[in-house]
């Protein structure tokens, strides 16, 4: 009877184990994609000036031709 009282008594405590550790895995799994989101959610807007400013010396650059 103890025998059986100590597997069960192991069995449970190795559950809790295994709880505790996928719990922590999905933790350290959400930060690192977390940590990872600025890096690709941030980008560079397209300034308008640069565009004109092309567009300008393309035309400026024509008309002297």
């Amino acid at each position: 009877m103890i025998a059986m009282l100590q597997f069960t008594t192991l069995v449970i405590a190795t559950m809790f184990a295994v709880a505790a550790a996928v719990g922590l895995h999905w933790l350290c799994l959400k930060a690192a994609l977390l940590m990872m989101r600025p890096a690709t959610v941030r980008r560079i807007p397209v300034r308008a000036e640069l565009v004109r400013g092309t567009a300008q010396v393309a035309r400026a650059y024509l008309a002297r031709r």
